[in-house]
């Protein structure tokens, strides 16, 4: 269960971050204008899809990953 809280977390945040550069870059990077907080929110709806996605992969793949694939077994 910790390894898939850990992958969970990190696949989030790592969604989180680069959905959150990416608005702002489109944005010419304005940090002071109120489109960065809107950017901010924006944002979170892909890593909450994210935390949704590693929910099922849980049902599909590998029980201890948010990968939807299956690792191999030894």
């Amino acid at each position: 269960m910790r390894k898939l809280i850990i992958d969970l977390v990190e696949r989030t945040v790592a969604t989180y971050a680069v959905a959150f550069l990416g608005l702002l870059l489109a944005d010419k990077f304005d940090l002071t204008s109120f489109t960065a907080i809107k950017a901010a929110a924006v944002a979170s709806l892909p890593a909450a899809l994210t935390v949704v996605k590693g929910a099922v992969s849980t049902l599909v793949g590998d029980p201890k990953s948010a990968a939807f694939l299956s690792t191999p077994r030894d």
